[in-house]
Parts: C-alpha cells; sequence; structure tokens
C-alpha cells in the first residue's frame, strides 16, 4: 500500500480555477503568488464535476491539464480530487434515486453537498466512469502525487435499496432473526422480529427507542459508506498503484467509525477549524491537539493537514480573526502532531456561494498585499526551515481510549443524564495528561496496549469484544490504568452486564459499582483525599464498594459522604485506578502527577506553564505558548530551528510563539 512521502513538508491548499476558467488572467496570478506564498502543494478539483463532464458521458478535461501544467511548470505538486463530494445537475435531474432519502421517508431535492446515496448502482457506477476517466488521463502526470477522493465524507440514506442492504448487512452479523432478537432484547415492549423485512432503519416516526438497532445501523452507515470508497477507489488503484489515496476528515466526526474507514485509505488527512480567539485559546490548543494526535494514531502516521483557515471561517457562531502570530503558531501545532502538510480551505476567496466570505489566502482583493498573505508567507518560510521532521513520529509511553462505537452506545443510552459528556470528558483528560507534558497517542478499544505505561479509559461504558482481556492484560504486565464512573456497563450489542458492574472488569478494579446518581450541571461533589485536601467532581456519582481495591479518596457531600470515590487496585505488576465521578482539572492533575510517576513516563518538558504545550517527533522538541503571555522554559539542550540559535537549559516563548529544538541528547 503506497502513503504519503512527500521531499518536502507540503504547503498549500484548496485550488479551485474551474471557478476562474473565464479569468486567464487570474490563474497566472494565481501560480505566481502561490510561488510567493512558499506553496508546492495544492489540492485541485474538489467540487469540479460540472466542469468536468457538463452533460453525461462528455468530459471537459482540457482546462485541468491546463492547470496542471502550469502548477507543474512552477514546481507545484499536487493531490487530484474525485469529484464525488459533489453531483452535478443534470444527473439529479436524469437519476433522481442517486437523491438520498431521510428518515421521514421523503426524498431530498438537488442541492448541498453529499446528497447523494451511498448505496445507489447508477451514482457508484457515475463516480467509477469519470474516476476512471481522471486516472487515465492524469494519474501519471509529473504534478500529481496522489489521490483526494470525495470532500468529509458524511450522511446516510433510508431509501428502499439502503433498507435491502441494511437488512443484507444484519444476516451477515447474526445469521437468523433468533440471534438477532436476543443481541437486541427484543422481548422487552414486544418488538420480536418475525421477518427481516419487518426491520427498518431507526427514524423518529416509527422506532428509534430500540437501542440494538440505533447501533446496528451506526455500523450499518460506517459500512456502506466504506464500501462506496472502497468502490470509488477501485479504478484509482487499478490505474495508479503507485499513487496513495486519502479522503478529508473532521473533527471527531460521529456519522461513522473513522477507525474502520482509516485501514482503506494509503494516509490520512483532516480539516481542522478551531475557534480561536472565541473563549480561552488554552481550551482551544488542547481539543485542537487532541483532533491532531487522533487523526497521526488511525494509521499510526504522518497525516495532512488537509484544510484550515489562514484567517477566519464563516460558519462559526462567532467567526474571530487570528490575532498576529496566531497563524504561525497554530500551523506549527499541527506539525507538532504529526501534520506532514500545512494546506488551507481555500486558495483565493470565491466570489458567491455560501462560503464567499470563508478566508482564504488571496482575498477579493487580489493581491499579496495583506496581512493574511503575509501570514501565510510566513508559514511556507518556516515550513523550510523544518523539513527533515517529516516522516518523523513521536513514540508515546500514555494513551488516552476514545471510542466511536462507545460514543455511540453512550449517547443513546437512556439515563443517568441526557448529555452524557463523553467527548468533552475525554479531552479534559487529554489536556490534563498534556498539562503534565508528555505525548499522547489517542487510540480505540481495539487497539494493542503493549507499548504503553499509562491508559486513560474515561467513561468506558461500552466493552467491546477483546477489550477486557486487553486491560487485564495491559495491568497484569505492568501497566497504570485509570478509569471513571460509567465504565463496564454494556457489551458490544448494549446489553448490560449482569453479575455487578463494571461487568468483566470488577475484578480488575476491585471495586463494585451499585448505584449512579447524577448531577446537574451546576452542582458538584467532591472528592476527599487522604490527606483531607478536597478535589471537585461533576456530572456522575457511582455508588461503589471497595472489594480488593485501596480506597484513596471519599466523597465530601450527599448522603453518600464518606463512601469510596478514588480507589486503586494492585492486580498483577500493575495499578488500576478508578475514579467513581468526573474529576475537575485539579483532581485529574494530582492523580495524573503521581501515576506518570508511578509508570515510569518521564514529561519532555518539566513543571510547563499552564498554556504551554510540548510534543515531540522524533529529536524534535516543539514547544508552544497558547498562554497569553512570555514564558520561559528550562529544555534540554540543542539548537532551535526557526532562530538557528543554541539553546543551552532555557529558552522563552513570547505570547503566541512557538520554538522548535533539535535535541543534542538524541
Amino acid at each position: 500500500m503506497p502513503t504519503l512521502s512527500l521531499p518536502f513538508l507540503g504547503h498549500g491548499g484548496d485550488y479551485n480555477p474551474d471557478q476562474w476558467l473565464s479569468r486567464p488572467d487570474i490563474l497566472e496570478e494565481d501560480v505566481r503568488l502561490m510561488q510567493k506564498a512558499g506553496c508546492n502543494l495544492m489540492s485541485v478539483g474538489i467540487f469540479s464535476w460540472a466542469a468536468l463532464e457538463p452533460e453525461e458521458g462528455v468530459y471537459t478535461f482540457d482546462w485541468l491539464e491546463g492547470v496542471l501544467n502550469r502548477l507543474h511548470a512552477a514546481g507545484i505538486s499536487v493531490f487530484l480530487a474525485t469529484p464525488s463530494g459533489a453531483r452535478p445537475s443534470w444527473m439529479s435531474q436524469k437519476y433522481p434515486e442517486v437523491l438520498r432519502v431521510r428518515p421521514d421517508g421523503g426524498r431530498n431535492l438537488h442541492g448541498g453537498r453529499h446528497n447523494h446515496c451511498f448505496t445507489s448502482p447508477v451514482y457508484r457506477e457515475k463516480v467509477a466512469k469519470i474516476n476512471e476517466a481522471l486516472a487515465r488521463r492524469f494519474g501519471h502526470h509529473p504534478s500529481v502525487v496522489g489521490w483526494h477522493i470525495s470532500n468529509e465524507l458524511s450522511g446516510e440514506c433510508h431509501c428502499e435499496m439502503c433498507q435491502q442492504a441494511f437488512r443484507s448487512f444484519l444476516k451477515d452479523r447474526y445469521g437468523d432473526l433468533d440471534a438477532l432478537n436476543a443481541a437486541w432484547w427484543t422481548g422487552f415492549w414486544s418488538k420480536t422480529f418475525t421477518d427481516w423485512n419487518q426491520i427498518h432503519s431507526p427514524t423518529p416516526q416509527g422506532e428509534d427507542a430500540l437501542l440494538g438497532l440505533t447501533l446496528a445501523w451506526r455500523r450499518f452507515v460506517t459500512h456502506q459508506t466504506v464500501d462506496f470508497v472502497k468502490a470509488e477507489m477501485e479504478p484509482l488503484r487499478r490505474l495508479t498503484p503507485d499513487l496513495p489515496v486519502t479522503t478529508n476528515l473532521m473533527c471527531c466526526f460521529g456519522g461513522f467509525d473513522y477507525q474502520t474507514l482509516a485501514h482503506q485509505i494509503d494516509f490520512t488527512s483532516y480539516d481542522s477549524y478551531p475557534g480561536w480567539g472565541v473563549g480561552p485559546d488554552e481550551k482551544n490548543a488542547a481539543e485542537a491537539a487532541f483532533n491532531y494526535d487522533y487523526m497521526r494514531c488511525l494509521k499510526n502516521r504522518p497525516f495532512a493537514l488537509m484544510e484550515s483557515t489562514p484567517s477566519q471561517v464563516n460558519w462559526h457562531d462567532i467567526c474571530k480573526l487570528k490575532k498576529p502570530g496566531m497563524h504561525l503558531l497554530s500551523s506549527l501545532q499541527a506539525v507538532a502532531h504529526g501534520a506532514d502538510t500545512v494546506q488551507y480551505f481555500q486558495w483565493r476567496q470565491s466570489r458567491g456561494g455560501a462560503e464567499k466570505f470563508h478566508g482564504a489566502v488571496v482575498s477579493h482583493e487580489g493581491s499579496e498585499n495583506t496581512r493574511t498573505f503575509h501570514d501565510v508567507a510566513e508559514v511556507g518560510e518556516t515550513l523550510k526551515k523544518l523539513q527533515d521532521v517529516r516522516g518523523r513520529m513521536p513514540a508515546p509511553k500514555v494513551a488516552i481510549l476514545y471510542d466511536q462505537e462507545n460514543r455511540w452506545a453512550l449517547d443513546r443510552s437512556e439515563g443517568p443524564r441526557r448529555d452524557k459528556k463523553y467527548l468533552e470528558t475525554v479531552i479534559r483528560h487529554y489536556a490534563a495528561l498534556k498539562r503534565r507534558g508528555v505525548d499522547v497517542d489517542v487510540i480505540d478499544e481495539t487497539c494493542d496496549l503493549s507499548s504503553y505505561a499509562l491508559v486513560d479509559a474515561p467513561l468506558l461504558y461500552m466493552l467491546r469484544p477483546g477489550a477486557a482481556e486487553r486491560l487485564t492484560r495491559f495491568v497484569e504486565q505492568g501497566g497504570v490504568l485509570t478509569a471513571t464512573c460509567m465504565t463496564g456497563r454494556v457489551d458490544e450489542e448494549d446489553l448490560c452486564f449482569l453479575g455487578g458492574f463494571p461487568g468483566p472488569l470488577r475484578p480488575l478494579f476491585g471495586i463494585w459499582a451499585e448505584e449512579t446518581d447524577a448531577l446537574t450541571d451546576s452542582e458538584c461533589n467532591g472528592a476527599r483525599m487522604e490527606d483531607g485536601s478536597v478535589y471537585d467532581t461533576h456530572y456522575y456519582c457511582d455508588l461503589i464498594h471497595a472489594e480488593t481495591a485501596r480506597v484513596l479518596g471519599t466523597y465530601a457531600s450527599d448522603f453518600y459522604a464518606g463512601a469510596p470515590c478514588v480507589t486503586e487496585n494492585e492486580y498483577g505488576r500493575g495499578l488500576a485506578v478508578y475514579v467513581a465521578s468526573l474529576p475537575g482539572d485539579e483532581l485529574l492533575d494530582h492523580l495524573f502527577s503521581r501515576l506518570l510517576s508511578r509508570a515510569g513516563v518521564k514529561p519532555l518538558v518539566p513543571d510547563l506553564p499552564r498554556g504551554v504545550w510540548a510534543a515531540s517527533r522524533g529529536e524534535y522538541l516543539f514547544l508552544m505558548n497558547f498562554s497569553g503571555r512570555e514564558q520561559c522554559l528550562s529544555v534540554p539542550d540543542g539548537t532551535e530551528l526557526l532562530s538557528g540559535r543554541a539553546v543551552r537549559g532555557t529558552v522563552s516563548l513570547p505570547a503566541t510563539g512557538a520554538a522548535v529544538i533539535r535535541l543534542t541528547s538524541c
């Protein structure tokens, strides 16, 4: 399988020349400006189907060849896009079956993006034909270094073709209706199925309370999306086997499982749009870093930052401009966490359409005489200084579990709260680990744990097949495992474990969770630790019994005050820690400081100030200051690459500043 292997750190963005075919002067000017901004990589033709095939079977590729020739002559490489993310109007008119059907049974009109049925044979045929034509014409063009298929895959269809495909998926998974009824516990509310055709996708107008059904539908949507992707890639794989293929993903998108999709693509690419300036940038930085590490870990390789904005977006509730220094800092953050490209949406602002006010490298004014263009050119110059970073990876000894299927099951669970706080909680735990100055992998329940010393598993409600065994073996062999309330409640079919929670992990943690209290957002309890200090806890409170576990802290209030809240259990050569509520930041800092030491994990940089983040790629140490004020750090010796100066023990970071140190000791 080919992978992303560029001879440079990529810099560029989405280039949509089909919007400017009537302006050849602009197309020529684009290349000059790309060179001036230090751009070497463009994604071309992402939404160009109407320009590539204006009527069925009539391909107009000459304009695209002219664009690729100009880019190649300027030394600019290309991710060539397939246009399946937005079909042309003639197709919807002639073949309405390609349009999606909503859960209520109504078929959508033509419009938007991704308004197509992944199951439709017609849509698959049309995609395969244009992809084959593109591969034959351009697959060996010297500018093309990879394929970018579709765009931000999302959505689902409820048409009759999809219903039949769903039933076939269920037959393959369960074999017969007896097994399906048992797995979904359909005896409750008399929901037993006696014919496969009685099963329909979950809808508000029909069945949406049978949680086994809703979970199976999410798995089917993943399956069907991945099957569509495999079909779309087939002509590309066949005709250009040496070109890597990717599709751009979105931050923690919940519609289908990215881990499953990642097995099909050659490298991960990601669209990143943090709300810099809206709320604390320390929090924005933690969320961005979490998503970058998630993308990196999907294939355990460097990824492409396929989209970001050099200034502002147009779709946040509040669309702030990036303040001076933030574009370089935020771009370096992506590289620090594994990106081998920094790219933007888009190169030149559109004159019309939904995103005409979305930030771009070249504004409506059209020249290089803008603050944004200068910021982009600064990133281009900086990336040239970091070329040796490309391809390198960190080697974290710490991992946090973020599992998409667990998210589906927990979010759909009835009680004990409507808002389960899963993703929010995982990111808070991730941020607490990063505050300790360590690299962190973001993995799911299926991943091997043998390379880690500490694994954090917040709100691990669902235990998928093999997960309990992997976690138990990890601790037995000397690992430190931390978990929270609501752990080990259901199996992969959303059936509750019998014999007491946390189900098969009960012996590992040495506790029994008897009940769970729910708190309002304005309420909190507390964990009173052995030294008398009290730390806030939130949202849920498991009422637990310590069996073989030692009690480290007890609840501070309510009728269960004095009951165990924080426990640890020696198991094999390792340690399993259970926090029976959701810990606040101070308790997380207290616990992770002690447990990282117990696990033998040393920080990249000790005593990081709040808002300063550290990450590594091989012997390269990245330091990023999101605190809003100047910071001085104690660091290992090395060479700071942005300035070219030697570092001897300390480095100063200005507000919104960064340093990249090639360490002497590595």
